[in-house]
C-alpha cells in the first residue's frame, strides 16, 4: 500500500513543482518554436539534466519520450503522462533495442514527434549516444536540438547529469537549433559530431543568454 502511495503521489507532486516552477518564469523564446498545428514530425533532442522544462518549451505536443525502464524513469514516465505526453521505456542498457523498434513502428503509424536525450539515461553527460541516430536513420525524420536556461536555477552536482532546477521568478530562455537531417547511409560517427556540436551550440546559446543583464 505504501509503495502504490509513493508510486501515485510523486509523479503529481512532481507536475506540480514544475508547473508552479514554469508560471512564475518568464519564458522568451529563439529560433522556431515547435507549432503543434504543423504536419512535420520532429525528433526534439535535449541533455538529460534539462528535462524539467521541456513540457513547457514543448507545450501541445502529444508525440513520444524515451524514458529509461528503471524505477525512477517510471515516476518520469508518469509524470509526462500528467503532462499529456506518450512514453516509449527502454534505454541503452536495458530494452534500447526493442524501444527503437517501437518509435520507428509509432513514426510510420502515427506520423508523431519524438522527444529524446542523447546523453540519457547513464551518461556520459551531454555525450551524444547512437540511439538517436539509428532512429533519424529509420525514420527520416529531422533531429531538431532544444535547450532552455534561466537567469537563476540550482544544480545538482552530485548526479551524473548535473541536473538543473530553476529558481522561481527567474527569467528562461528556450533555444531551438535548426534541423538536421540524417541520411542513411552517413557514417554514424560523422552524424554523431554533427549532432553533438549542434547540441552543444544550442546549450551554448541558453546559457550565455543571461551574460549580457
Amino acid at each position: 500500500m505504501k509503495v502504490t502511495l509513493i508510486t501515485w503521489l510523486t509523479p503529481q507532486l512532481i507536475r506540480c513543482i514544475i508547473s508552479s516552477l514554469s508560471v512564475t518564469i518568464r519564458w522568451k523564446f529563439i529560433g522556431n518554436q515547435y507549432d503543434s498545428e504543423s504536419d512535420d514530425q520532429h525528433i526534439f533532442a535535449f541533455w538529460h539534466c534539462r528535462l524539467l522544462m521541456m513540457g513547457t518549451g514543448l507545450k501541445g505536443c502529444n508525440g513520444y519520450t524515451l524514458i529509461s525502464s528503471h524505477r525512477d524513469g517510471g515516476f518520469i514516465a508518469d509524470t509526462l503522462a500528467l503532462q499529456g505526453f506518450k512514453t516509449i521505456r527502454g534505454s541503452s542498457t536495458h530494452g534500447g533495442a526493442r524501444a527503437l523498434i517501437r518509435m520507428i513502428q509509432k513514426s510510420k503509424s502515427e506520423s508523431c514527434d519524438f522527444g529524446m536525450t542523447p546523453d540519457g539515461p547513464k551518461g556520459p553527460r551531454s555525450v551524444v549516444k547512437p540511439g538517436i541516430i539509428m532512429l533519424a536513420k529509420k525514420t527520416g525524420v529531422k533531429i531538431y536540438p532544444v535547450m532552455w536556461a534561466t537567469s537563476g536555477y540550482w544544480q545538482i552536482t552530485s548526479s551524473w547529469d548535473h541536473f538543473y532546477i530553476p529558481k522561481p521568478f527567474s527569467r528562461g530562455v528556450f533555444v531551438f537549433g535548426d534541423a538536421l537531417f540524417i541520411a542513411e547511409d552517413e557514417l554514424v560517427e560523422d552524424a554523431r559530431i554533427r549532432i553533438q556540436s549542434a547540441m552543444d551550440a544550442v546549450q551554448e546559446s541558453a546559457d550565455r543568454h543571461f551574460c549580457a543583464y
